[in-house]
C-alpha cells in the first residue's frame, strides 16, 4: 500500500515523501501550501526513561520499555538507545534481558530500539566526574561481563561510556571495538594523554560532554579540551538549557564543528511528570521545575535531564544562534551513523518520519505526527 506525507523540509522546499512497503520510495517536490515541517525521525542514543517510566529501576519488566518507545514516539523520536547506567551485575544482566524481550514482543519496538547504551559501571569513582551512578557498583573494565551482556541482550550492546583512566581501561577500548561496540569517554576524570590514548584505540564519541564532571578542574590541560580537540571523537550535548549555559554550548558547537556534534537528551523518568518533589531509585529526592530543570531537591545540583529531543533541538537553535537546519540533523542523521545510518531522508530508508510545527523563540518543537516504518504510530 503506498502512502504520503507532505511538508516543507528545514532546507525550506516543500516535498511530498511517498512510502510503500516501509520505506521512503520517492522524494518529490510538491507546489501547495503547508504551515508545518516533515523530517527524518529523531535520533536518541541515551534514553534513561521518561514520564515515570524508568529503566533503571529494577527489576525492568519488559512492558515498561514497550510503554517507554510509545511515549517517545509522541515526541518524534522513532530510533533510540534505551540506557542502563552503573548497577549490579545482576540488575544490569535483568534489564539487559527485559529490552530483548520487549523487542521480541513488539515489531514497532523491535525497530525503533536498534541497540542499547550501558553508561557504566568501568567510570571514575571519584566525587563529580561519577555524577549520580551509584559508587558501590562502579567497577574496573571486565571483558567477560561485557562478553555476559551480549549473551542475554542477543548481542544488542551497542555503545558503552567509560572512563579511559588506565592503561587497563584504554586496552579495553580496543577490546570493545573489535567487538563491534561503540566506546565513548564520559564520566571521567582521564588525563588528556589518556584522552587522545583511547581516542587511537577506537573511542568514537564523548558522551554529554561538559557533564558528568567535576567541578573544578585545571585551567587548560583537562579532559574537556581534549576530547574538543580530539577529531577522532564526536561529541553529544545536552542542549536543555541548563545542563550547558547557552555560552558553553555555542562555543563547544564551534570548537567540535557541526559534524561532530550532536544532541542527546538524557531525559530521567521525571521527564514528563507535572513539576514538583519526586523521590528516585536513583538519585534521591529531587525536584522538577516548570521550565523542565530537574534538580536535587533544596540544592543548586543538577539531578538529570527531563526534556526529549524535540525540546532540545528547538532550545539548541534559540542559544546557539544556528538555523534550525543546522541543528536538525544533529538529532536525526548525525547520531543515526552511529545506528545503521538511521535519522536520514533518503529513497531507500525506513520511513521514520515527523511532522511538526516550530517557531523561532519557541521552547519546542510541536509535534504533530509520527510514523514509524510507515505505520502512523501517533497524531496530535
Amino acid at each position: 500500500m503506498s502512502q504520503h506525507v507532505r511538508g516543507k523540509l528545514v532546507t525550506g522546499e516543500t516535498v511530498e515523501i511517498r512510502v510503500r512497503d516501509g520505506l521512503i520510495d520517492a522524494i518529490e517536490p510538491w507546489q501547495g501550501h503547508t504551515d508545518h515541517f516533515v523530517g527524518a525521525g529523531l535520533v536518541d542514543l541515551q534514553v534513561n526513561g521518561y514520564f515515570g517510566l524508568d529503566l533503571n529501576h529494577a527489576p525492568l519488566p519488559p512492558e515498561r520499555v514497550i510503554a517507554l518507545a510509545h511515549k517517545l514516539f509522541e515526541h518524534g523520536v522513532t530510533t533510540w538507545l534505551p540506557t542502563l547506567i552503573t548497577a549490579s551485575r545482576d540488575d544490569l544482566v535483568q534489564g539487559l534481558r527485559a529490552i530483548s524481550l520487549a523487542r521480541q514482543a513488539s515489531p514497532l519496538v523491535a525497530h525503533a530500539i536498534v541497540g542499547i547504551h550501558v553508561e557504566g559501571p568501568f567510570i571514575s569513582p571519584t566525587d563529580g566526574a561519577r555524577g549520580a551512578h551509584p559508587l558501590e557498583h562502579v567497577r574496573e573494565p571486565d571483558l567477560e561481563e561485557v562478553r555476559s551482556w551480549q549473551e542475554v541482550s542477543s548481542g544488542l550492546v551497542r555503545l558503552v561510556t567509560l572512563s579511559p583512566q588506565s592503561d587497563r581501561a584504554i586496552a579495553f577500548v580496543a577490546d570493545l571495538v573489535a567487538m563491534g561496540i561503540h566506546v565513548a569517554i564520559g564520566h571521567t576524570d582521564a588525563t588528556p594523554g589518556q584522552i587522545h590514548a583511547a581516542a587511537q584505540a577506537g573511542a568514537s564519541l564523548s558522551t554529554h560532554l561538559g557533564n558528568g564532571a567535576p567541578a573544578n578542574l585545571p585551567r587548560h590541560p583537562n579532559f574537556i579540551w581534549a576530547q574538543l580537540a580530539d577529531d577522532r571523537l564526536t561529541a553529544s550535548f545536552i542542549a536543555d538549557g541548563h545542563h550547558l549555559p547557552a555560552d558553553t554550548l555555542k562555543a563547544m558547537l564551534r570548537a567540535k564543528g557541526l559534524e561532530r556534534s550532536i544532541l542527546v537528551s538524557d531525559v530521567a523518568a521525571v521527564g514528563g511528570l507535572e513539576p514538583g518533589i519526586y523521590d528516585q531509585p536513583i538519585g534521591g529526592r529531587v525536584q522538577l521545575w516548570p521550565d523542565g530543570r530537574l534538580g536535587v531537591a533544596g540544592t543548586p545540583y543538577l539531578a538529570g535531564a527531563a526534556l526529549t529531543l524535540d525540546h532540545c533541538i528547538a532550545r539548541a537553535v534559540r542559544t546557539s544562534g544556528l538555523r534550525l537546519y543546522d541543528i536538525y540533523p544533529l538529532a536525526t542523521s548525525r547520531p543515526g551513523r552511529f545506528v545503521g545510518g538511521r535519522g536520514s531522508l533518503a529513497v531507500g530508508m525506513p520511513a521514520d518520519l515527523v511532522t511538526f510545527r516550530w517557531q523561532e523563540g519557541r521552547d519546542a518543537l510541536e509535534v504533530l505526527s509520527t510514523m514509524v516504518r510507515g505505520e502512523r504510530v501517533w497524531q496530535r
